[in-house]
């Protein structure tokens, strides 16, 4: 189980008819470009997934057509921030507008749970609760989601990745105390929920932290200097190598981001959004 939402930054995606394009397997013949060299543009790139699957639902576009996109890359990879799988969901509804709303709500969330665990995230703006692999989805109550919506939270990732099944794998191998049992986890979220006026950084955990940061020593280290520097309470998020911290409104970002900067070198990803 995991509480989850949309930030106020990321990727744009753009889809464009090519009528005349040839027809390829699955129907319809999909390209990509992207600003971001790193970005593969092959089979292994969610968007052009994405693009197949809806064609195999629908039969769009045609054999006399097909779909460009174009992205821009902001969101790093290997962060744990849900990039690829924000862009598969845009794909989705990109296509599904272009071809006249050929499929309903339930149905782009199907496509979209064979496409990755937490896709389904991505058709819900602002915080909820993701149960199962990620493709049970529920609002947080308004209450709960209020003192979510709006923060202001500052992104951090160093120049390295962490791959999301070493990640999973190694979970299961932390140390006891490291991992919220299901039952812990809903019970916990509960007491939340009904606190009035429980702060955001009162609900943080993240099972996926102790095999992470034992591995890769240079995320505890910061996360721990920022804690005392600044009296922040910063987490990793997912399954890494990115980190946030919510912010108070008249946070000393710049010196934040230096002491970033500083120890994790000037390649390091920082960005300063809100929560949807």
């Amino acid at each position: 189980m995991s509480v989850a939402t949309t930030l106020g930054f990321g990727d744009t995606l753009r889809a464009e008819v090519n009528a005349g394009t040839e027809m390829a397997a699955g129907g319809g013949r999909f390209t990509m470009t992207c600003d971001d060299a790193g970005v593969p543009l092959d089979d292994a790139n969610l968007v052009l997934k994405a693009a197949r699957a809806f064609a195999r639902a629908t039969g769009w576009p045609s054999a006399e057509s097909g779909v460009n996109f174009f992205l821009e890359k902001r969101v790093p990879m290997g962060a744990g921030l849900g990039g690829g799988s924000s862009d598969a969901v845009a794909a989705l509804r990109a296509l599904n507008a272009l071809s006249g709303v050929r499929l309903g709500a339930e149905e782009l969330v199907q496509i979209a749970a064979g496409l990755g665990s937490d896709c389904a995230l991505f058709f819900h703006d602002g915080p909820v609760v993701m149960r199962g692999r990620g493709e049970r989805i529920e609002a947080l109550p308004a209450g709960a989601s209020a003192r979510l919506r709006g923060r202001q939270v500052l992104v951090f990732k160093p120049a390295f990745g962490i791959a999301t099944p070493w990640a999973y794998a190694q979970m299961a191998k932390a140390a006891p105390g490291s991992y919220l049992p299901e039952k812990e986890a809903e019970a916990r979220l509960a007491a939340w929920v009904g606190e009035e006026g429980a702060t955001a950084e009162a609900l943080l955990f993240n099972n996926m932290e102790a095999p992470a940061f034992a591995k890769f020593m240079a995320l505890p280290a910061l996360l721990e200097q920022l804690k005392n520097e600044f009296g922040l309470a910063p987490r990793m998020s997912g399954s890494g190598s990115a980190c946030f911290a919510f912010l108070p409104e008249n946070a000393k970002v710049t010196a934040i981001t230096a002491a970033v900067k500083e120890a994790w070198g000037d390649t390091s990803f920082v960005v300063e959004t809100r929560i949807a």
